[in-house]
């Protein structure tokens, strides 16, 4: 997708005269006219601001807030995400697809520092495992993973422990340690106990903030089996219930997702969206529902497009976000307002949500 073809493409429309710079990578509607910002909205600007090198000299208008916002979102370099969950939910396979790869990923410490596997190696064996530590894969360097490790009902310093690193990371003023998504799994394999002690104290105790819970439904291949066995039960031969299974294992995910909905629901601080996940020990499992409702809850659109413009595995992805959220708006604001188009900023806006255009 060359900025020449989408130059091309848009030779009939109106330019805008003398727009001959470059706007910055995420700068979606730097094109439009800039009006008044209310006191909360400075404020808010303020606050977005962090650690994140913004001039001091922008006015603060709905354009500098716009300004302010953009110069925010290209000091994030990674995309952070805390996995949690029950020992043996399948969560390294997960993160293992999300970056398309097989290896293990490398570990860090807060400080930047690799951590060297027989150390690593210690300390699991110990059952001792550090919240703090950053999991990156080689594979895909734009996302950074940490791991509550086995997240169960009882442990009140582990809970604790991950409260306190929630707080800390929500809203740390160092913007690039800051945490954006918080995967939560629950493997099918336990669908007797879907819902535990521990998945109810998190959501009535933990208030995430603007950080939003993502509920992975993580092991579905397992109910094949079960299905298998309550067909059996049910009087047919084993030809006629290997024939239904698929269907009856669709049957009993919808049945126990439904369950968990409702359970998780009534908690004081519910889960921002639910995923299956199927097939992840392939190696070219599909996470593309997983990067969907991921970055449908995320808040703000400069958070989506790093989350999309990260993950590798799917350029459709890229293509369905730059048409609707940047192609189609400006269409309709064109349309409707008959502003001229300024065709560098908006290949920019498009190119944003694809992998490795941050200088192009």
């Amino acid at each position: 997708m060359a900025p020449g073809r989408i130059s091309k493409w848009f030779k009939s429309l109106p330019q805008a005269s003398g727009s001959g710079s470059h706007g910055p990578r995420r700068n979606d509607v730097g094109d439009l006219a800039p009006a008044a910002a209310t006191g909360a909205a400075a404020a808010a600007a303020s606050d977005l601001a962090g650690d994140a090198a913004v001039p001091v000299q922008i006015e603060v208008t709905r354009q500098g807030i716009i300004v302010m916002a953009d110069e925010y979102m290209k000091s994030i370099k990674r995309f952070r995400v805390l996995v949690m969950g029950r020992a043996n939910a399948g969560k390294t396979t997960i993160l293992q697809r999300v970056c398309n790869s097989t290896d293990k990923p490398e570990i860090f410490d807060g400080k930047g520092n690799k951590i060297e596997d027989a150390v690593v190696q210690g300390t699991l064996t110990r059952g001792y495992h550090n919240i703090e530590h950053e999991l990156v894969f080689k594979s895909n360097p734009g996302f950074v993973f940490h791991d509550s490790c086995g997240f169960e009902a009882g442990s009140t310093q582990q809970f604790d422990q991950m409260r306190n690193f929630m707080v800390d990371h929500a809203a740390t003023m160092k913007v690039n340690e800051r945490v954006h998504a918080i995967w939560f799994c629950i493997p099918m394999t336990d669908y007797h106990r879907t819902i535990t002690a521990a998945e109810q104290k998190f959501f009535n105790e933990c208030d995430t903030g603007h950080v939003p819970v993502i509920v992975l439904l993580t092991k579905v291949d397992a109910l094949y089996l079960t299905a298998v066995r309550e067909l059996l039960d049910g009087g047919l031969a084993i030809a006629e219930a290997k024939a239904r299974a698929v269907e009856k294992q669709g049957e009993l995910l919808e049945k126990w997702l439904t369950h968990i909905k409702h359970e998780l629901d009534k908690c004081k601080y519910p889960p921002k969206g639910y995923v299956t996940l199927q097939k992840m020990h392939q190696e070219n499992a599909d996470c593309t529902a997983l990067m969907q409702s991921t970055a449908n809850v995320m808040n703000g659109e400069g958070l989506q497009k790093l989350l999309i413009s990260t993950q590798q595995s799917n350029i459709l992805l890229c293509i369905e976000y730059a048409v609707k959220k940047t192609l189609r708006r400006h269409m309709e604001v064109g349309l409707t307002d008959r502003l001229q188009v300024d065709v560098k900023k908006f290949e920019f806006a498009l190119l944003g949500w694809f992998p490795s255009c941050e200088h192009i």
